[in-house]
């Protein structure tokens, strides 16, 4: 029997560095709790690889969408297929999307374009965005204002903002997902926020391969560690590891529109 449930809100199983151990990884991730994964795309390829996977293991769901890195390069036709991926049963929402001026690997005109078109795209089909946000917090809000994305909500993608910037996320019907960074020392303005959000809008993830929470930061991350920053969320907030798989499970279920699996505590459920 299980004595706990993770969902690991966002890792890059499909991924080069993960994808050819998709199998041995989630069955690890079971094997500690974690019984459902939700997997970010980020151009053609990863999208429909992370659908792939979405349809060979029963605990993993599927996000479509282009990253800002890749901006650049997607067309009118990306876009109207992207579209048409939305209509897949294991496709729980458009991610991850949004802007990065930090690498500047798109132009940020063309980040802004292709970030809005993909909001207009959510909410014709009616679901949840995945964001990405690298030092591009105001331009972030502005663009969810403007786009109306409060209409889907979604999830604010390991959330590197302040309190204030957390606040008016909520505001628009938004998660506040805390990954690997919230276990490091230096991560105080996380902690803070993480200590103050109410707490059905808090949610847990790995951003796998990459992040690896302490203990074993600078090791390959994979959806397993996921417990540990459950662990931190819990010492931060005073609540038991339980009461934080708990709400951050719930949480997850609930931004995804997903049912609680009926068959919880089976330890052979969640993959097939």
């Amino acid at each position: 029997m299980l004595t706990l449930e993770l969902f690991d809100t966002h890792s890059h199983l499909n991924d080069p560095a993960l994808s050819d151990q998709a199998g041995d990884i989630v069955l690890r991730a079971l094997s500690v709790g974690v019984t459902r994964i939700v997997v970010p795309g980020y151009d053609r390829q990863s999208s429909l690889l992370a659908i792939e996977l979405a349809e060979r293991y029963a605990g993993v769901f599927a996000l479509v969408g282009f990253h800002p890195h890749d901006a650049k390069d997607v067309t009118d036709s990306d876009l109207v297929d992207l579209e048409s991926w939305c209509r897949h049963d294991k496709v729980v929402g458009i991610g991850e999307i949004g802007l990065d001026y930090h690498y500047d690997n798109s132009p940020r005109d063309i980040q802004q374009r292709v970030f809005r078109s993909q909001i207009a795209i959510a909410r014709r089909v009616a679901l949840p965005i995945v964001i990405h946000d690298r030092e591009a917090h105001a331009d972030i809000v502005a663009a969810l204002k403007a786009e109306q994305a409060s209409e889907v909500g979604g999830v604010m993608h390991c959330f590197s903002g302040s309190a204030e910037m957390a606040a008016e996320c909520l505001a628009m019907n938004f998660y506040i997902s805390f990954g690997g960074p919230l276990t490091f020392k230096n991560a105080k303005k996380s902690v803070a926020v993480a200590q103050k959000l109410p707490s059905d809008r808090l949610l847990i993830e790995t951003d796998a391969p990459w992040l690896t929470p302490e203990p074993y930061r600078g090791q390959r991350n994979e959806p397993a560690n996921v417990r540990f920053v459950a662990q931190k969320l819990a010492d931060i907030r005073n609540i038991t590891l339980a009461e934080a798989a708990e709400l951050t499970y719930s949480n997850a279920n609930r931004a995804f529109a997903l049912k609680r699996a009926p068959e919880k505590g089976d330890a052979t459920h969640g993959f097939d």
